[in-house]
């Protein structure tokens, strides 16, 4: 049997010296390690034993406890990781978890935690605090008995929410009076629809019992914040049946393509252990118990699939995750996921939610043009003088010249156009003024004195508070505002009061609001309209600017307001009141009725001028979005806002740049009508699409994959009004039909379901709460912070992995070459070449510090990364880490391997006892070189690393006389031997280098030198 061939020793000539050996430990020798000594042994006579001898005792265990601790540290790493990711998670829920709150008790007023809130607790939320659970709405503090709502975490809408309580209940004295009255609430099963409720709400001790019935106006969902007064509501729903609940998905375990990646070279080389295995026997002509010699083999080559390698990137992983957080270009920055930060380097598309994300959520007021001529910011105060002037001017004297006389004309004729359009945007809203108590007035002082210091303005929408704050800073101040009436104050602090006759409430149909008010001191009826330009250019009187006006603002990425008024005399409104109330009676086709009665007011309308408001963008936008597309990531923006307002926020941040088109998906609701439009877009090109969330649905149903592929082409995609869980459906259709990188990026409580389902979640710390950024794989402070994020960081990170997975693959390979090439000179023997503490030694303490200070490394400065972007776009192809690269480092391995072996048993014919010496030593100078070889840009730790492991090395040379003779390491001809041998091995691979950073350099080293 092959087992048994004898290998012929080869004699070792008699030591010239008489010195004693040097490098022999006694605990060595005293543990029977030392080497073997004549003894001459007592009988019965234990104490007279001269020497120390081994204990009795037979050992075929592969490991004992030192050099089973590679293994086990390779589990403990992943272990702990993923434990203390786990903790961080824990301790992240706790403190959502433990926000307290008061709740309505038999005894009074008592705090819990959030935990503890239970089905049935009345529960009290203050202005500002988030909602905890589902709650239908019971009383408020507030005197209009309504309150606002903000939502944007929920369904990402910028509006406020007005919402109603239940009227018996907001009747009741106090609040303790809940707890008095016998009712309860009747309400639908948990589903995942935000934008509706149907439920009922009864009392049983009235005479006859009172029953309401609830709709989503009376609804507080968990995650939406109370903007105006005191709540009490009555909880419905918690924990998973919660509506922002139902609509996240469940987390997923994320697995980075990396790591994909490499499990699949893991899976080749676990192939080639089996070929080469099958080789070996094949080459012995399968004699005798092959079987058994297969197993032997498959033992013996295992070196080939690198159990480091695992414990190598996990630990890079974490060397990764700790730079980003130190980076201080990147403040705040967390890293909740360690184990996908490879992911940041190769992203295809990025899609990002729009409030609080791109945008502030900040409205700012920037122009006003009224035709003729235009107010910035820059020129606000020439607007506050035309007021002003208005307001104080004095009857004038007779003109005694025609020329000022003229001239003063022409300034009123302008005054009376600007007072005009400002009293218009001051009357035509929806916004109502509040007066808070400021530690100096009290609120009751505060609303009689209409204190400017204690209001503040609660509106649907951010857009009318912007535009009613602009009135005030010109000098005419919205100060009182109820269902009927509304105060006006001027710059001389004179009180204009109006009647509101009627409103008509924007909705998205319309795209338009509208009121009717009469001047208390005139009488004079007014009907006052703004809306988007695209209904009003119907509505007003001809004129020849507003289109090419409302382009150049909206350029701008300003939103665009048109203002109009129409006066009416007393008999016309009174005809059209009658109309309206009978409209609005009737019971069939009731909203066509009453729209066809407000559009016979809505004709040959006064054209009053254009407001132009911007939403402030987060800082830095623009240059991150063209970084990251310069990067060649598409960025696709969802956001559950208005089609219009998405628009304006993608033009604005850049998103869409100005040569490129926009196409505006329209609204479909059949196959038919998807079918038309989507041939439509087709036929464009290099377009941005715009599309809402409602058409994007029907595409999907019946188009899906005709939809994916045009949507995919084009440079920017805009998806407006998506619920939560469309944005996730997205991502994962991304991901089916392209096969890319995904990273989702966004802030509020409605972009979770997205940060979870993308291959990389990257949640913003915004004003809203942390709902994103505790769901995130990362969480950042600002958007511009993404930038440096995935060009420096990901970029490192992926470089860096690629480069240090195939060095340990490499390191695994040599030795498994070499191996091979021993066992095939000894007649393909299964003996193995390095034995105990050698084979430990080698993937550890001799090179495990060089090659793991690869992670240091970088091919250019984090400067150079992020004012080039294109140099990310070469990782997308996945170069760094590829079958080619692979096959390359493979050939290099058999290359380096076989080299020192042959070298070995050709030079030190003579001294073959010594192959373990010399091919070893050679293999760990090899290797070290091959680091050098590898880095880029030396770090000081490199150099030390370098070092420190080849002093182990030779430090270690004194413990390992079992393997090593230290006096045959010393000789002149062992140093030059091995020396030529490590030069065969590197030398040609030194110059490769050279060559090719000269002739065909690589694009960093262009950017480098």
């Amino acid at each position: 049997m092959t087992d048994n061939i004898p290998l012929q020793p080869v004699r070792q000539k008699k030591r010239m010296d008489s010195r004693p050996r040097a490098g022999c430990c006694e605990w060595l020798r005293c543990c029977g390690a030392g080497e073997p000594r004549p003894r001459t042994v007592w009988l019965g006579h234990p104490e007279k034993r001269d020497q120390r001898y081994p204990r009795n005792v037979i050992n075929n265990q592969k490991y004992n406890f030192f050099t089973f601790l590679p293994g086990g540290f390779v589990l403990a790493v992943t272990i702990i990781r993923e434990a203390v990711e786990e903790i961080r998670c824990y301790l992240r829920d706790k403190e959502v978890n433990s926000q307290v709150y008061s709740r309505l008790t038999a005894r009074g007023t008592v705090k819990v935690k959030s935990c503890s809130i239970q089905v049935g607790d009345l529960i009290i939320v203050e202005k500002n605090q988030r909602v905890p659970a589902d709650m239908i709405f019971l009383r408020t503090s507030e005197k209009n008995g309504s309150c606002f709502l903000r939502t944007d975490q929920l369904d990402g809408e910028t509006d406020w929410k007005l919402r109603l309580p239940v009227a018996c209940t907001q009747r009741l004295p106090t609040a303790a009076d809940l707890l008095q009255i016998r009712s309860y609430v009747y309400a639908e099963e948990p589903n995942i629809d935000i934008h509706n409720f149907v439920g009922t709400f009864t009392r049983e001790d009235s005479d006859p019992p009172i029953s309401e019935s609830l709709s989503i106006e009376n609804a507080l969902w968990a995650g939406t914040v109370i903007a105006s007064g005191t709540v009490v509501g009555v909880v419905l729903y918690t924990g998973r049946e919660l509506r922002s609940v139902m609509n996240t998905s469940n987390p997923r375990s994320k697995i980075g393509l990396f790591d994909l990646e490499v499990n699949c070279l893991t899976k080749i080389l676990f192939g080639a252990l089996v070929v080469v295995s099958l080789v070996m026997v094949a080459l012995q002509h399968f004699a005798g118990r092959w079987y058994l010699q297969i197993i032997r083999f498959l033992l013996l080559f295992s070196n080939i699939i690198p159990i480091s390698l695992r414990v190598n990137l996990d630990m890079g992983k974490i060397v990764y995750s700790w730079v980003i957080r130190r980076d201080s270009k990147i403040p705040g920055t967390v890293v909740r996921s360690s184990t996908i930060p490879e992911q940041l380097g190769r992203i295809s598309y990025l899609l990002t939610d729009k409030t609080g994300t791109l945008t502030q959520n900040e409205m700012v007021f920037k122009r006003l043009h009224l035709g003729t001529v235009a107010y910035g910011l820059d020129s606000m105060d020439e607007v506050q003088s035309h007021i002003f002037s208005i307001y104080t001017q004095q009857p004038q004297d007779p003109p005694a010249q025609k020329g000022p006389a003229l001239t003063t004309k022409v300034r009123r004729t302008m005054s009376s156009r600007v007072h005009e359009a400002v009293k218009a945007i001051a009357l035509c809203h929806n916004v109502t003024p509040v007066y808070e108590s400021n530690g100096v007035t009290d609120q009751a002082e505060a609303e009689k004195q209409y204190e400017d210091s204690c209001r503040v303005y609660q509106a649907s929408s951010p857009d009318e508070v912007a535009l009613v704050q602009w009135t005030e800073s010109v000098g005419l101040t919205l100060v009182g505002r109820d269902q009927s009436s509304m105060q006006l104050r001027t710059p001389g602090d004179q009180i204009l009061n109006f009647t509101i006759l009627q409103i008509f409430p924007f909705t998205y149909e319309s795209k338009r609001m509208g009121i009717i008010v009469r001047d208390e001191s005139t009488g004079e009826i007014t009907f006052y309209m703004k809306g988007a330009d695209v209904v009003m250019a119907g509505i007003v009187q001809y004129n020849d600017w507003l289109e090419e006006e409302c382009g150049n603002m909206a350029r701008e990425g300003l939103r665009v307001l048109v203002v109009a008024k129409k006066s009416l005399a007393e008999e016309q409104y009174q005809d059209f009141e009658a109309r309206y109330v009978q409209a609005k009676l009737s019971v069939h086709d009731r909203s066509l009725k009453v729209a066809t009665v407000i559009e016979s007011l809505e004709m040959e309308m006064e054209l009053l001028c254009l407001t132009g408001v911007e939403d402030q963008l987060q800082a830095d936008v623009r240059p991150t979005l063209e970084t990251l597309r310069n990067a060649g990531i598409k960025v696709w923006m969802l956001t559950g806002d208005k089609l219009e307002t998405a628009t304006c926020t993608a033009k604005n941040a850049h998103l869409v740049t100005r040569n490129q088109d926009i196409h505006i998906f329209r609204l479909v609701t059949n196959r038919g009508e998807a079918h038309l439009e989507l041939n439509a877009f087709r036929r464009k090109h290099d377009c941005a699409l715009v599309i809402s969330g409602d058409s994007l649905e029907v595409c999907l149903k019946y188009y899906e994959y005709e939809f994916m592929e045009l949507a995919c082409q084009c440079p920017a995609v805009v998806c407006c009004r998506c619920a939560p869980t469309q944005k996730a459906q997205i991502v994962r259709l991304l991901q089916e039909r392209t096969g890319k990188l995904t990273c989702a990026v966004g802030d509020g409580g409605n972009d979770v379901s997205m940060i979870q389902e993308s291959d990389c979640g990257v949640g913003v710390e915004g004003k809203e709460g942390k709902q994103a950024s505790l769901a995130a794989d990362f969480s950042i402070t600002q958007f511009k912070h993404l930038g440096r994020l995935l060009m420096v960081h990901g970029r490192n990170s992926y470089k860096r992995s690629a480069a240090l997975s195939q060095f340990v693959i490499h390191r695994s390979l040599c030795i498994s070459t070499m191996q091979a090439v021993f066992s095939s000179v000894f007649y393909f023997a299964s003996v193995p070449l390095y034995q105990g503490f050698l084979i430990i030694g080698y993937s550890t303490i001799y090179t495990m510090f060089p090659v793991f200070s690869l992670v240091l490394d970088k091919d250019v400065k984090s400067e150079v990364a992020m004012l080039y972007p294109e140099l990310y776009k070469d990782l997308l192809k996945g170069r760094p880490l590829s079958y080619k690269t692979f096959l390359i480092w493979v050939l290099i391995s058999i290359y380096q391997g076989s080299t020192i072996m042959y070298g070995a048993l050709l030079l030190f014919e003579s001294e073959f006892v010594h192959i373990v010496a010399i091919s070893f030593t050679s293999l760990i100078l090899t290797e070290l070189l091959m680091v050098a070889l590898t880095i880029q840009t030396w770090h000081w730790l490199m150099t030390v690393a370098e070092l420190l492991s080849l002093a182990c090395y030779i430090a270690s040379l004194v413990f390992l006389h079992e393997f090593i003779d230290v006096y045959f390491i010393a000789t002149l001809s062992f140093l030059w031997k091995v020396s030529v041998i490590t030069l065969v091995s590197c030398l040609p691979l030194y110059v490769l280098k050279y060559l090719r950073r000269r002739f065909s350099p690589p694009s960093y080293s262009k950017l480098t030198s």
